[in-house]
């Protein structure tokens, strides 16, 4: 299936929110993004992928470049920042719960992360995300099935449930 030009992938999403915390350049973004880096614990890219990301940000007017900086290993790096539509649209995505108990791992751990990192309450986030997932919950506690459909059924129900007292815990 394929998504809509205004949608983000989950690494287009990291690269933004870094962007949003300060202007920096592309090498910065792919250090943080290694495995071993600060976001990279959760969401790693690696370098090749992490600017053709930015190459696709600055397309769709969500990042440009706010000027250069010296390198010691090569020529001067150019200076990323966030546009004001890319800034908007990160605040929105970071308050935003995720619609699928699947996207939790990446998506939802990338927001605490970045709600974390700019010292700011997860609660509102948290909140939202507890509803969506216990009407998740409800709807597949109603499901009737057979054979291996229940067991799938079964299977996103443990699923949900887990992810339900994982934000609990959050909370309190």
């Amino acid at each position: 299936m394929r998504r809509r030009p205004e949608q983000l992938a989950t690494g287009e999403w990291a690269v933004l929110a870094l962007l949003a915390e300060t202007p920096t350049h592309g090498f910065a973004i792919a250090r943080a993004l290694a495995p071993g880096g600060d976001v990279g614990r959760v969401w790693a890219m690696r370098r090749p992928l992490v600017y053709r990301t930015l190459d696709v940000l600055g397309e769709r007017e969500l990042v440009r470049a706010a000027g250069t900086e010296p390198s010691e290993s090569g020529p001067p790096r150019t200076v990323l920042d966030v546009t004001a539509d890319g800034r908007e649209r990160v605040e929105s995505w970071l308050l935003a719960p995720v619609q699928h108990v699947r996207d939790a791992r990446a998506d939802l751990m990338l927001k605490l992360l970045f709600l974390d990192r700019a010292g700011r309450d997860p609660a509102p986030l948290l909140d939202a995300q507890r509803e969506r997932f216990v009407l998740i919950a409800a709807e597949l506690e109603k499901a009737e099935a057979d054979g291996f459909a229940r067991t799938l059924a079964l299977w996103r129900l443990e699923n949900t449930r887990a992810a339900i007292r994982f934000v609990d815990a959050l909370v309190s």
